[in-house]
């Protein structure tokens, strides 16, 4: 596949997928557990993204190549079955999350319009794979035009709020500071993005070097904008109506520009949701292209379509596992769930930093994590012991789900290993 794109293009990637769904609408169930201190849960998943965010700089300078988590894994650990298991974990939650985001924008589109929630869900998916399909600058154009759109929604809401800063105790947090922590484990689905581009290094330009850039610029704008939201917001209105509010931002916004704010938001929202989706839908796909150029799933998956050289075969995959997957509902658990499995993921990113700054201290590192003892990168030993602590917060029903995530990722693996060995007999 050929490279096409560059920093500036990479960096809307990122922010283009962390500023989805999540802030839009799970900031106030977050609100409703963290009270006032919201903003502190939104420092705390900036600060795990951040510190795991420079395992994956490091390492995508290194190996900038398509299905990252499974490639440095791999390299890392040399065994199949766990690089394997953390591939499927990152495409699974994906295709989940683009299925329950792509709900999300049909239930803003039926307020809006009146039309069908699952059919609505079901044309989007298909809509956004052929953009996917028609090639990452199609793609990209689109991504960059809802990124504005995204970016110019909450700089409203930032500035109509202003004014109110100082009405509310922004240190007040009902459930002390494990609420804090439960809503950091919570809305960390609303950074998650950052570690996606990874996956489109092969259609970027000097990914080396552009994809670290993009990450820590991704995570570091999404990060200004979510904790001056979250602050402006419980301003507006008070921690348990927004906690209580299926449209938090849209309820937030009306407090001062009246009733047509939910239409302004609501519209905000659907370029929002529809960015997420379509962003997920690529580097899903890339996941899985690329674990197939590694001969992890079928060859036919890594087959690239010679005129718009995209992987059609794995981008067809993606578009229908996503449609099945529309028939769950519930943002709050599928968010929950998309974290611990980030989670999980990441943990093992950080641990194949430490593994690869030993196991392969020859290679050249176009960009190098900071804060090191020799060899042993302390910030990776901070985003691995980070990311297993916010794990930690979640309910039994999520890890149990989680766990059937891995179990049913176990059974892929061998029922692959089955077919293949069966091809070569």
């Amino acid at each position: 596949m050929g490279k096409k794109i560059g920093l500036f293009a990479v960096t809307s990637w990122g922010v283009g997928i962390i500023l989805g769904a999540g802030i839009y609408v799970l900031i106030g169930e977050a609100a409703g557990i963290a009270g006032n201190s919201v903003w502190l849960s939104f420092g705390i998943g900036a600060m795990v993204a951040s510190l795991t965010g420079l395992s994956y700089a490091e390492l995508s300078s290194i190996f900038p190549r398509d299905a990252a988590e499974y490639v440095y894994v791999k390299i890392a650990c040399g065994c199949e079955i766990l690089s394997f298991m953390v591939g499927w974990l990152t495409i699974l939650t994906g295709i989940v999350s683009a299925s329950t985001v792509a709900l999300g924008f049909a239930g803003y589109l039926q307020g809006l319009f009146g039309f069908p929630r699952v059919f609505a869900a079901l044309i989007l998916i298909v809509l956004l794979s052929y953009i996917n399909f028609l090639g990452i600058k199609e793609s990209t154009r689109m991504n960059i035009l809802f990124t504005l759109v995204e970016v110019a929604g909450l700089a409203l809401l930032v500035a109509i709020g202003l004014g109110s800063l100082g009405h509310a105790n922004l240190l007040e947090a009902p459930n002390g500071y494990s609420g804090i922590l439960s809503a950091a484990a919570l809305i960390f689905f609303a950074y998650l993005g950052f570690e996606d581009i990874v996956n489109i290094a092969e259609e970027t330009e000097k990914p080396e070097k552009t994809i670290p850039k993009a990450l820590i610029l991704s995570v570091l704008i999404t990060t200004s904008l979510y904790v001056l939201v979250a602050s402006v917001s419980v301003n507006l209105v008070d921690w348990q109506t927004l906690g209580a509010s299926n449209a938090p931002l849209a309820f937030a916004a009306s407090q001062v520009l009246g009733e047509n704010a939910f239409s302004v938001m609501s519209i905000i929202a659907l370029f929002a949701t529809s960015n997420t989706v379509l962003i997920m839908l690529v580097v899903g796909s890339r996941m899985i292209y690329g674990m197939a150029k590694e001969g992890a799933f079928p060859r036919v998956l890594s087959r690239v379509d010679p005129r718009k050289e995209t992987p059609r075969p794995a981008i067809l995959a993606t578009m229908l596992a996503s449609m099945i997957f529309l028939l769950m509902g519930d943002l709050e658990l599928v968010a929950a769930l998309t974290s611990f499995g980030a989670f999980i993921t990441f943990a093992f990113v950080n641990i194949s930093l430490i593994y690869i700054r030993y196991r392969r201290a020859d290679l050249e590192r176009p960009f190098r994590a900071p804060l090191n003892i020799g060899k042993f990168p302390i910030t990776g030993l901070l985003g691995l012991l980070s990311c297993l602590f916010l794990v930690s917060q979640f309910n039994t029903t999520v890890i149990l789900s989680g766990s059937i995530f891995l179990f049913a990722g176990v059974v892929l693996y061998k029922l692959s290993k089955i077919v293949r060995s069966r091809r070569k007999g």
